[in-house]
């Protein structure tokens, strides 16, 4: 995996993040791992196709999913993950990865990105790599998201 795919990810959600009302996402740590994500509670895949090809997932507790899902719903409660609250996740996630497919694009790639497929469970794992990938770990408002980035330009 080429690092400088990283940027685009990391810069989506440093952008997009306080745009919906959190304070400044922070980088907290960075990993090398293989080919499996493991779930931390919600997880988020969206693949890449054209010439950056692979997968990005949103990783997180359902506890933090139920925050971000409050924030996004003007601070209501959400006592339970239900259809409302995935909807809400499933929809930052389009957000962070058409601005990361954005600033791909703007490293002269073509992308393009598929629908997210969001599920609930935690310690299941999502084959998301043949080979490495990195996480990214953000902190959001003392939340932790992690960013599985495995994607790799197609270039010939």
């Amino acid at each position: 995996m080429d690092a400088k795919l990283v940027n685009p990810f990391v810069n989506a959600f440093t952008t997009v993040m306080p745009q919906m009302g959190f304070q400044e996402p922070k980088r907290t740590k960075l990993y090398m791992r293989d080919k499996h994500a493991v779930s931390l509670g919600v997880s988020v895949v969206v693949g890449f196709t054209k010439q950056v090809r692979g997968n990005v997932v949103y990783n997180m507790s359902e506890d933090t999913a139920k925050y971000i899902a409050s924030a996004m719903m003007m601070g209501m409660p959400i006592a339970e993950f239900d259809a409302m609250a995935q909807s809400a996740i499933s929809e930052m996630s389009n957000m962070l990865t058409a601005n990361a497919a954005t600033n791909l694009t703007g490293m002269g790639l073509e992308v393009d990105i598929s629908t997210p497929s969001l599920t609930v469970g935690e310690k299941f794992q999502v084959k998301i790599s043949e080979g490495q990938y990195i996480t990214v770990e953000m902190d959001l408002d003392g939340h932790t998201v992690e960013i599985d980035i495995a994607v790799d330009t197609n270039l010939e």
